[in-house]
């Protein structure tokens, strides 16, 4: 699931936000905007997936979306659950093409602040000083 996740994630920066990215294991302690969705596997098993960002990342998508220069906190909040629906709708669509298929919940937002979740799997995605962080953790474990 997570090389997927990757994948809608690096899509997302180039087709949408029109940045390339690197993809790196840690991040760093940033402040983060953190939303969720749990999905369910073909196997019955089920995960949350995370996505966090720094508010430069989220500012970009807004900036994007809205047109907005500078976003206030509850916009930017908005912006996160919407990417969380971009990002992992998007990993649903590539699993699917390689016979992985899921149900996705819908965006929750979790909180702001460090993203300290219990996770199994992370990966972080940077534009320039921007973060998006993608984790999944197994649920029913």
């Amino acid at each position: 699931m997570l090389e997927s996740l990757k994948e809608a994630a690096e899509n997302f920066c180039v087709h949408q936000i029109g940045a390339s990215c690197e993809i790196k294991d840690a991040p760093t302690n940033k402040r983060t905007l953190i939303a969720y969705i749990d999905v369910q596997a073909q196997d019955q098993k089920r995960y949350r997936v995370y996505i966090a960002s720094d508010n430069d990342f989220m500012q970009k998508v807004s900036k994007l979306f809205l047109e907005e220069e500078k976003s206030d906190e509850e916009t930017l909040k908005e912006m996160t659950l919407e990417t969380a629906n971009l990002i992992i709708g998007s990993a649903k669509v590539i699993a699917e093409e390689l016979g992985i298929s899921y149900t996705m919940g819908t965006p929750h937002f979790a909180k702001v602040g460090e993203f300290d979740f219990s996770f199994d799997e992370r990966k972080v995605v940077h534009i320039d000083n921007a973060e998006l962080i993608i984790a999944i953790k197994e649920l029913d474990a």
